[in-house]
């Protein structure tokens, strides 16, 4: 980062391509979306080019990067939930009632490749998806990237304490989402 900021243009494309996997594994895990998680990936780096310049070299690169991926991704899901939901239903015309168009998920495996461990994992996902925005983002910065407690919490701007207290409600949240399901975790 520091050869870039000094002006070398080829320092931009190597942060890139060292770091793209882990931003986007971020924010995926985050958002649970491939094509936005890819589109948010963008954004990141975008922002990293735009503020190159008040880069201060006084935690981990890594750090500001990923303060920079998950402020993103909780930005995506904020603006999420402010957009209205359109209705596929449409008048059939004939006599009005409503007509539905089933548009099917392309990225969805065949029904019968590994159902269990499939559905366990959307269970999962599921869960991790229903979670506040900051117990989501410490759950996936600690179990997901391996972070330890310091380093989420200067991504978080928060205190260790407040990781720790993040990371236990995420817990707790996740075995109660997840006890009819597993049974007693």
């Amino acid at each position: 980062m520091l050869e870039f900021q000094a002006g070398k243009a080829e320092a931009f494309r190597e942060i890139v391509q060292r770091n793209q996997d882990k931003v986007y594994s971020v924010v995926f895990r985050i958002i649970g979306d491939h094509s936005q998680a890819e589109d948010l990936t963008q954004e990141v780096f975008l922002r990293v080019f735009r503020t190159a310049g008040r880069y201060k070299p006084m935690a981990k690169f890594t750090t500001w990067l990923y303060r920079i991926s998950t402020n993103v991704a909780l930005n995506a899901i904020r603006a999420r939930k402010k957009v209205r939901v359109l209705s596929l239903e449409m008048p059939d015309g004939e006599d009005g009632s409503p007509r539905r168009r089933d548009i099917p998920d392309t990225r969805a495996p065949a029904p019968s490749a590994g159902l269990d461990i499939g559905e366990l994992k959307a269970k999962i996902n599921e869960a991790i998806a229903a979670l506040p925005e900051n117990q989501k983002a410490s759950f996936v910065l600690n179990k997901y990237e391996r972070l330890n407690y310091q380093e989420i919490a200067e991504i978080l701007e928060c205190s260790t304490m407040a990781v720790k207290s993040l990371l236990s409600r995420a817990r707790c949240n996740l075995r109660d989402a997840l006890r009819g399901y597993m049974g007693d975790l």
